[in-house]
């Protein structure tokens, strides 16, 4: 069971590379401190917000703009709130 979860989160860790280092960072983070103590249900919402375009990911952790869906506005606060 193991070795599936480290392959989930390699595969996880090649999604959040972004090209912008400021994004990898951001998303890397929540994904080594929080992904294995997260409910399945944060788990979907982290897997949503990967299938976010680039340019509109750092608009919503920039503050710029807000995600329509409230779950996913709510995790990218939690994740903006981890610290460095």
């Amino acid at each position: 069971m193991q070795i599936d979860d480290e392959t989930e989160l390699r595969k996880l860790r090649w999604r959040c590379r972004r090209g912008m280092r400021e994004l990898d960072q951001l998303l890397e983070r929540w994904l080594d401190r929080q992904w294995r103590q997260s409910p399945t249900a944060e788990r979907a919402v982290f897997l949503r917000l990967l299938d976010s375009e680039d340019d509109r990911l750092w608009r919503w952790f920039l503050g710029h703009e807000t995600p329509d869906d409230v779950e996913i506005a709510t995790l990218i606060e939690r994740i903006r709130a981890l610290p460095a």
